[in-house]
């Protein structure tokens, strides 16, 4: 059942989502079903986007925990034969190394990401900021949920982005 304290995807709940910049998402159960968010199973997720306007505020419910983020993108993973979303994608951004370093940070202690694979990332890009990196750290499962991190770092840019994807665990 849908509550009225969840968005929802249907064309109405993403406008609002938009124009609220607030998302909320139900994975209390361990996934997210099409039907609970007013979509037939054959449909795929929207992007949900407010580039330009701001960021949104994402909440996603786990069993046992919430993932939170500032973001301007949401993406929804699915096939047209599956009831639920494999994957609920986002982005976060920060405009300095110690912004980005802190928003990495958050996420091992949050989301029970590795600790020591994030920090020797972390000295690794501190030594080289000018460089461009890629990196995947997690996932991290204390929310419940699978909560991955998909780094991407290039010291010639103002903006850092990770990209961060939520999937039910196992």
């Amino acid at each position: 059942m849908t509550s009225s304290e969840y968005s929802t995807l249907d064309a109405a709940g993403v406008q609002q989502i938009e124009s609220s910049r607030q998302a909320r998402l139900d994975m209390t159960g361990g996934e997210l079903l099409k039907s609970a968010v007013r979509l037939t199973d054959d449909s795929h997720g929207p992007e949900i986007s407010t580039r330009g306007a701001g960021k949104m505020a994402l909440t996603v419910a786990g069993p046992s925990g919430e993932i939170r983020g500032q973001t301007d993108r949401i993406r929804f993973l699915t096939t047209d034969s599956q009831p639920d979303f494999s994957q609920i994608t986002y982005f976060l951004t920060a405009e300095s190394r110690d912004e980005y370093f802190a928003l990495i940070r958050d996420g091992v202690e949050r989301y029970g990401i590795e600790s020591r694979a994030a920090e020797g990332w972390i000295t690794s890009i501190s030594a080289r900021p000018e460089d461009e990196s890629s990196f995947a750290l997690g996932p991290g499962t204390a929310t419940g949920l699978n909560v991955s991190y998909d780094l991407r770092y290039d010291g010639s840019k103002d903006v850092q982005v990770i990209i961060v994807h939520v999937s039910p665990v196992g």
